[in-house]
């Protein structure tokens, strides 16, 4: 009778794994997809599901990251010349950068959009995440992200950046407003925030809710792609910092109504943007009075002379990084007597929804009378 129990057991176990892994097959194609692609495909489950046409490759192999040799997913061979497959587990949800290897080449898959990120254009997915609604495109008022390019001598050549200006910039030519200046990770560019992380979109939802106070962000390119993944050690902030402050911030006060001044101006960043944010504000203290980190390092309160310079101070990472650190963190700046904020996103690592997240949960703390 026991044998049989645990033989019972063994089964009823195996038959609960097995319809645990079921795949539903309510996929549908991608919201990053190219125009009129039915591929790359996503489940109510967060499975990714590709389809390649390469009639004369000998294998095709998806960088999602689940299932399949060297961390990725194997596409199969149809008898149509097109390689088709599954990732092998639910994605996070969220944004994910991918490309295809076709015989060893590295290529884009031409079903989706690109975007930039790891150094070149990658192709994206996005797994619709249960949150989503924060970041959606909704029937409210938009703001603008237009492109600028300013004079750098310090380089010599015209930088670019982009400038989100809310909804009501254009309509009252008399208001003034506080700039936040965001900075992308390592292998990203300016494009990063605005395409990646819809930080327009989320801006716009905010202030249609009148949940922050409306505010300008400029995102521009943080000299990080000249420094090779795994040489961070050897980077240095003072030629950014230099295009930063004394080039970009005259720029666009000069050319926006913004209320030029520290006490109406925030530096914020995500993963190497968070420690360009960390080594400028320290450096600049009369510059910027908001700090925020997103996946980005911490702060010390040792690190900061003089604490009547700084209205707030914001960390943040995903809950699969380190957030002890993060929260241990902003425990001991509050005990200094810092206004200190920790965020922590549940079930993200260092990836986009983490940060679109965090950037929520930032904005209606900026600029607070």
């Amino acid at each position: 009778m026991k044998q049989f129990s645990v033989a019972l057991v063994f089964v009823m176990a195996s038959f609960l794994c097995v319809a645990q892994t079921t795949i539903s097959e309510d996929f549908k194609p991608s919201t990053l997809n190219q125009p009129g692609q039915e591929y790359p495909q996503v489940n109510s489950q967060g499975y990714a599901r590709f389809r390649i046409l390469a009639p004369e490759a000998k294998s095709v192999v998806v960088s999602l990251g689940l299932g399949g040799a060297k961390g990725g997913t194997v596409l199969v061979k149809e008898e149509d010349g097109y390689w088709k497959g599954t990732t092998a587990g639910v994605m996070d949800e969220g944004f994910h950068y991918y490309h295809i290897t076709v015989d060893g080449g590295v290529f884009n898959d031409p079903g989706a959009l690109n975007f930039y990120g790891s150094t070149r254009w990658e192709s994206g997915i996005e797994i619709p995440a249960h949150d989503k609604d924060f970041y959606a495109l909704k029937e409210v008022p938009h703001g603008n992200v237009q492109q600028i390019l300013f004079p750098s001598k310090s380089t010599n050549t015209s930088r670019r950046a982009f400038v989100y200006t809310p909804p009501s910039y254009h309509k009252d030519k008399s208001k003034s407003y506080p700039v936040l200046y965001l900075q992308h990770g390592w292998g990203e560019d300016e494009t990063a925030w605005s395409n990646q992380g819809c930080v327009n979109l989320i801006m716009d939802n905010l202030i249609a809710e009148n949940k922050i106070k409306p505010f300008i962000i400029v995102m521009t390119y943080g000299m990080t792609n000249e420094v090779k993944f795994g040489g961070l050690a050897s980077f240095k902030i003072e030629p950014f910092q230099t295009v930063l402050v004394d080039e970009l911030i005259p720029y666009v006060d000069s050319n926006f109504r913004t209320t030029a001044n520290h006490a109406h101006r925030a530096m914020a960043g995500l993963s190497m943007g968070g420690m360009e944010t960390h080594s400028i504000t320290l450096n600049k203290p009369d510059v910027f009075s908001h700090y925020a980190l997103l996946s980005g390092g911490l702060y010390k309160p040792e690190e900061i002379k003089d604490k009547s310079k700084v209205k707030l101070i914001f960390i943040s990472c995903g809950s699969r990084e380190n957030p002890d650190r993060v929260n241990n963190a902003v425990v001991s700046l509050k005990e200094a007597g810092f206004n200190a904020v920790s965020y922590v996103s549940q079930n993200t690592a260092h990836e986009f929804l983490t940060w679109r997240r965090s950037f929520k949960e930032l904005a209606p703390l900026l600029f607070k009378e």
